[in-house]
């Protein structure tokens, strides 16, 4: 560890990479503190300081910027609009030809796919910048909080407002494509990454304050053995051999080896966990807008309220867990395609020892891929719960440090990065060795 270390300072051009991907999150991270204009910052802070806020909904959203949306910064909306527009993308792909053409053009109509999605995620920011603002402005983004937190009511400071979060989103989005770009590589993931890792402090510390340090001796033990547990996963992967077999083209010979093609525990990733926080979102929002004007709500608002937004109801759980279970295989089901893969394998004679190509080789990678997502399916399902019964067990918000995206988010961010890292060290070493 400490010997890559060493290379990585010693490697000028790498070293520049690691310098800029540090500039880029410190910024981001001192967007996260700007309030965005028309806030009253103060009552924010007392809204903050009082405890009693609450993310409600948005919950997730406030996760992954780092806070930046209960402070209501000019980053507050984060990288979820790019994000959200991403999977939309991918599913979108499924039942719209053209998307569909271009994703078999390869480089070229990936870059294209690249551009709609910025597209989507513009109009995806100001659907949610408005969504914030109105809530800011009817104090239900603060929870509990009695404080007005937009100084002003008109229609000039909010449409301000939204456009200072909309032109926010697209700088983060930005700010993670440079990263891709000219740092070390998952610009966005980073981003991410950050926006997390800078809420573990704050929430740690929360539970010894209020729980006692006995308890935060056992919540480090189990975060500690959660993301043993999780690594292992995150590496687990189904190796199916495949062999080439040999072709001559203009006289050369290709083909005749053996390599193997690898299927993840995980292919979902975080994704079921978004698509579910976002649906399970949708009925608290509805009800949040029933409120009328003396406070109450209608009945069917009220049972929404009690049973499907805090988090700490058995069927909250249950349906959280269901859904989520259902997301992973619908997003599995539409990002690995047995068809394309024995076809491509075919085109390029390839084969799965005991196995002809086409419908055997397309049948037993639909089978290996249903049998390794139910077992992934229900390690996100368990995963994703340890925050709900955390909220349960010690009082502890759904923001608790270890589990759900949070944790898988750290882990496989942490681990692609120092793989990136390694592997750019490797080639730059492999290189000298040339010369």
């Amino acid at each position: 560890m400490l010997e890559t270390i060493k290379r990585v300072v010693q490697t000028p051009d790498l070293r520049i990479k690691i310098l800029f991907t540090l500039a880029m999150l410190a910024l981001y991270r001192l967007g996260s503190f700007i309030p965005a204009p028309g806030i009253n910052s103060s009552n924010v802070k007392q809204c903050l300081d009082g405890g009693t806020t609450s993310g409600g909904v948005y919950d997730l959203v406030n996760m992954f910027s780092g806070g930046a949306l209960l402070s209501v910064s000019i980053l507050a909306l984060g990288v979820m609009p790019y994000i959200t527009a991403s999977i939309l993308m991918q599913l979108l792909r499924v039942i719209v030809p053209r998307l569909q053409e271009l994703h078999k053009e390869g480089a070229s109509g990936t870059a294209v796919t690249t551009q709609y999605t910025r597209y989507l995620a513009v109009g995806l920011s100001a659907v949610n910048a408005v969504t914030v603002v109105t809530m800011a402005r009817n104090g239900s983004l603060m929870g509990g909080c009695p404080l007005p937190i937009v100084r002003d009511d008109s229609v000039i400071t909010a449409l301000v407002m939204i456009i200072a979060l909309t032109a926010g989103a697209m700088l983060v989005m930005w700010m993670g494509e440079r990263i891709t770009e000219h740092g070390v590589g998952n610009g966005l993931s980073l981003l991410i990454f950050t926006s997390i890792a800078a809420g573990f402090p704050t929430a740690l510390g929360t539970i010894g304050q209020t729980q006692g340090w006995t308890v935060f001796a056992g919540v480090l033990a189990i975060g500690l053995v959660t993301m043993t547990l999780v690594v292992l996963v995150e590496q687990s992967q189904r190796r199916l051999t495949v062999v080439y077999s040999k072709r001559v083209v203009a006289g050369k010979t290709y083909g005749g080896n053996s390599t193997f093609l690898p299927i993840k525990v995980n292919m979902a990733g975080i994704v079921p966990v978004i698509f579910t926080s976002a649906m399970l979102a949708l009925p608290g929002m509805a009800a949040q807008f029933a409120t009328r004007d003396d406070g109450s709500m209608p009945e069917w608002a009220v049972w929404i309220t009690q049973h499907l937004t805090i988090g700490d109801h058995p069927l909250y759980m249950a349906i959280y867990f269901l859904l989520i279970v259902g997301f992973t295989f619908f997003y599995v089901s539409i990002t690995f395609e047995p068809d394309e893969i024995s076809e491509n394998m075919r085109k390029y004679g390839g084969f799965i020892p005991g196995y002809r190509a086409g419908k055997q080789t397309r049948d037993l990678l639909a089978y290996v891929s249903n049998r390794i997502t139910a077992f992934g399916a229900l390690y996100i399902g368990v995963l994703s719960l340890i925050p709900l019964i955390a909220l349960v067990l010690i009082n502890a918000n759904q923001n608790f440090p270890f589990g759900g995206a949070a944790i898988l988010i750290v882990v496989g961010v942490g681990l692609d990065t120092i793989k990136q890292i390694s592997s750019q060290v490797d080639q730059r070493n492999y290189a000298s060795l040339l010369r």
